[in-house]
């Protein structure tokens, strides 16, 4: 039998709220057809998924979790690329940014397009350009050079790549300001965790092949503007295009970049 993708979408909303009765109010079926779901989820592959009292997902629900979500994400993504070529010619432009990507963002503007601009993280911009959301996006973060950024797998183009030299932001008074440094001799210090704008520290961790870079700060704020205040007030430091970075350390190893991408679905 082959997997019915109603049945997995009903999987991991019971996964994902711990409740077959919740499950039901929010995908519209009753608790009967939503166990009914997971029956026969569990018949096809001959295993049981979720335990029942607490509800939560077995080891081998956990497994089947881990590729339910990118096969959902990607026939999402081709409903929405089927339904845009049926739709003709677009009178709308809906635009998805990360703060720092915004610059470009403002290339697409058109006076002939009723234009909106959303701004947020890099991973939400993915997932709704791959959905349909949004028409296209703009997403930035630190990588090495000439590498794509770490995006969930959405079928979704890189239609333009830019990229652009980073800097360390740290307090005026940091001892080692306008020099250059090398990224794994501050994995002590203090920094600040800001998902939103920056590459998020365990990434940045994989990315420089080096343990540390542990966040003295949560930041979950999209305003760079108050994301430089902080650092500026000595709570800790953050890698950032040099660009916006007044005064900083410079990067001499690894060799990394800020890389921006505009992301669409399909060709």
């Amino acid at each position: 039998m082959l997997m019915d993708p109603r049945f997995l979408r009903t999987f991991v909303t019971v996964a994902r709220l711990g409740s077959f009765s919740a499950a039901a109010r929010e995908l519209g079926y009753t608790q009967s057809a939503v166990s009914q779901h997971i029956g026969v989820l569990e018949a096809d592959l001959g295993a049981v998924l979720l335990t029942r009292r607490p509800v939560e997902p077995t080891e081998a629900g956990a497994r089947l979790l881990e590729h339910a979500e990118p096969i959902l994400l990607r026939l999402d993504a081709a409903r929405a690329d089927v339904a845009k070529v049926a739709a003709g010619p677009p009178r709308s432009l809906r635009i998805g940014t990360t703060p720092l990507a915004c610059g470009h963002a403002a290339s697409l503007v058109a006076p002939a397009l009723t234009v909106t601009v959303r701004v947020a993280g890099r991973v939400t911009i993915a997932r709704e350009v791959a959905t349909g959301g949004l028409d296209v996006g703009f997403v930035d973060g630190v990588a090495a050079v000439n590498d794509p950024l770490r995006l969930p797998e959405l079928g979704l183009t890189v239609a333009e790549a830019w990229e652009e030299a980073l800097a360390v932001a740290v307090p005026e008074d940091h001892p080692m300001i306008d020099r250059t440094i090398v990224l794994e001799d501050l994995v002590d210090a203090r920094w600040i965790d800001a998902p939103v704008v920056c590459a998020p520290l365990d990434e940045l961790g994989a990315i420089a092949r080096a343990d540390g870079f542990r966040p003295a700060l949560h930041y979950d704020g999209a305003d760079v503007a108050g994301l430089l205040a902080l650092v500026a007030a000595g709570h800790g430091l953050a890698l950032l295009p040099r660009r916006v970075v007044p005064r900083g350390l410079a990067l001499a190893e690894p060799s990394l970049t800020h890389r921006t991408e505009l992301l669409r679905l399909g060709g």
